[in-house]
């Protein structure tokens, strides 16, 4: 006798069925089986019949038939025995290979007789029919409750349901000022991971509620991790918005003995049902899809930048190869592991040579330039607004320190009251929980006394001054050695959209577009550093003229200084390697100014030419 039902809230709430199917036992008595002789398969209690997956009382069934242990198999319907064709078939046919039969509460059936087989795949087909009108019945249902969006869930971190099961901002004060904290670091953050990093420096724990458990509903402190911090940026009801729809099952990937397998989170754009101004909001909408835009920029994809790295090139993840319109990487190399740009996606993955390549400091020192220029008018209210962030980050982490230790007071209180006369048969083990408690709390305010000797001071009108005779000199501040290389890389995702470079390999000229945030794209052109003079665009006006200094007679240091009195950009590749302020052109083209070349010797170490790093160049005697 095989007993199943689908769930086990069926199998709470509706006890009556599951006592019709025990009830069958009488059935097997009318046809002469004895009591003994009949075994009850229940295993398979509150799981559904859609799949044999899972079902150890069906294969358990199977089993016993092969082994020709059966002589009837008892059910209240078919549809008890499998909700689906491809499973149901298989039982009468191995009964009719072992001459076992089948009864359900209606008649008898010979699965060797064909109208009794045919009788029983009609049955199974609308078993499954009815399987399937079933869930598409509930499934609409569900949906259009969904539109109206009625249809909620677990509340998501700095929530609780209500009894009315509608979502509200949770009361608890601590819990409300952690998610606020959350959301104010990331703007401030390069990314998530420094987010984590941040909360994990000051000691910040996330609100937890669990839904299930001994404390189901109860508020939890737990330690933060990536997955918590990008659930709660990237749920949007922290906007004021709804959602259903955004994690759906996808057959290919599940997984067997994985029931939860094969799920995937689907964009905010390809929910079932997106309403917005539902819930109660943390921040504003417009500032929840710029938080969206930032995590999908910090993926490092063909058509992303990625998140700031801590080296020093400028425009990592920013900057295009401009023949073959691939994102160009950046490498290190050479004494000093100066950075430069290569083209070499093509390396490795078609086995090409590699595309062009270029040094980093000579677009990086064109590109802050452009940048600083840029924001410069906005360089005031910059250095207020900083100002004006700093007080307000340290005050959300003092309310923070305030918050736990008024709540470690508060439970160092309960557990001091509850050790009462009359609890004296437990007070040991109370005594040890006060005891707990304000160890506890003399380890929070420990935590704050180090915290507040090591927070930055507020900052006095002298301070204030000095940051704002600051704005007037960014290249001061953006040079800075506080200011990091990611600090830098931020600033110009602010602004930039793609640099696309395109080297000239006859010369040392290169031509830079840079895209900027808004449609606008201005075209410069510079000088990269190169390894031989005659890689140089003016190199043969400068052997013509070296030769009829030398025809006049001059010696080395003469014919320098007639050139220098020239202007002839002789030394152009010999200091392009100093600094990138002596290389660069400005977007008419004119050059730098010249610098005398050596009259002997080397050129000066750390060459970088225009395939990547290599050996230095001889100056000109």
């Amino acid at each position: 006798m095989y007993v199943r039902q689908s769930t086990l809230q069926q199998v709470n709430d509706h006890q009556e069925s599951t006592a019709r199917q025990y009830a069958l036992a009488g059935r097997a008595a009318e046809f002469g089986w004895p009591p003994e002789r009949v075994q009850v398969i229940d295993d398979d209690l509150g799981k559904s019949g859609q799949s044999a997956e899972g079902r150890p009382g069906f294969q358990r069934l199977l089993a016993e038939i092969a082994l020709d242990r059966v002589g009837l198999v008892l059910g209240l319907e078919v549809s008890r025995l499998a909700r689906s064709c491809k499973d149901w078939h298989q039982p009468p046919e191995v009964c009719a290979r072992f001459r076992v039969l089948l009864a359900d509460a209606d008649r008898l059936y010979d699965p060797t007789d064909y109208n009794d087989r045919l009788l029983l795949g009609l049955e199974g087909t609308m078993s499954e029919a009815e399987l399937h009108v079933l869930r598409e019945r509930l499934h609409e249902a569900k949906l259009n409750k969904a539109r109206r969006g009625e249809l909620l869930g677990r509340p998501p971190a700095g929530y609780v349901r209500l009894p009315t099961g509608e979502w509200a901002i949770d009361p608890d004060e601590q819990a409300r000022a952690t998610v606020m904290l959350v959301f104010d670091q990331f703007d401030r953050q390069p990314s998530a991971h420094a987010l984590l990093r941040y909360l994990a420096r000051h000691g910040v724990r996330m609100p937890v509620r669990p839904h299930c458990g001994a404390t189901r509903g109860h508020l939890e402190w737990r330690r933060p991790n990536r997955t918590a911090l990008l659930n709660l940026l990237r749920h949007p009801a922290h906007a004021g918005a709804y959602r259903y729809g955004h994690r759906q099952v996808d057959p290919r990937r599940k997984r067997a003995g994985r029931p939860h397998s094969g799920r995937r989170r689907n964009p905010l754009s390809e929910c079932l049902a997106v309403l917005r101004d539902r819930v109660p909001a943390y921040i504003p909408w417009d500032r929840f899809e710029a938080n969206q835009a930032r995590l999908t920029a910090n993926r490092s994809g063909p058509d992303t930048p990625g998140a700031p790295r801590p080296g020093a090139a400028l425009l990592g993840g920013l900057i295009r190869c401009g023949r073959c319109g691939r994102r160009m990487q950046v490498h290190y190399g050479g004494a000093k592991s100066r950075p430069w740009y290569g083209c070499t996606r093509g390396i490795t993955t078609y086995g090409e040579p590699v595309c062009q390549s270029l040094s980093a400091g000579c677009l990086d020192a064109l590109v802050a330039e452009q940048v600083l220029a840029a924001v410069e008018p906005a360089a005031l209210e910059a250095s207020l607004a900083a100002v004006a962030g700093v007080e307000r980050e340290r005050g959300a982490l003092a309310r923070q320190w305030e918050l736990r230790a008024e709540r470690a007071r508060y439970e160092a209180d309960r557990q001091y009251h509850a050790c009462e006369p009359e609890n004296r048969l437990v007070a040991r083990e109370l005594e040890r929980r006060w005891e707990q408690a304000l160890a506890d709390r003399r380890r929070l305010d420990d935590g704050n006394d180090r915290w507040q000797r090591a927070a930055p001071v507020r900052p006095t009108a002298a301070d204030e001054r000095a940051i704002r005779s600051l704005a007037a000199d960014l290249p001061a501040v953006w040079h800075a050695p506080t200011t990091t290389p990611a600090d830098r890389q931020r600033i110009a995702r602010l602004l930039l959209e793609w640099v696309v470079v395109t080297v000239d390999r006859a010369s040392e000229r290169v031509a830079v577009e840079v895209h900027w945030l808004g449609g606008l794209v201005r075209s410069h052109v510079i000088a990269r550093p190169v390894t031989r003079y005659e890689c140089q665009a003016d190199y043969p006006r400068l052997v013509e003229r070296l030769g009829a200094l030398c025809g006049e007679g001059l010696r080395a240091a003469a014919a320098t200084a007639r050139l220098n009195a020239e202007g002839v950009p002789h030394a152009a590749a010999d200091e392009a390697a100093h600094g990138p302020d002596r290389d660069a052109v400005d977007g008419e083209g004119r050059a730098g100014p010249a610098v005398p070349v050596r009259e002997h010797g080397r050129a000066g170490p750390g060459r970088v030419p225009a395939d990547g790093p290599g050996p230095p160049a001889r100056g000109v005697a």
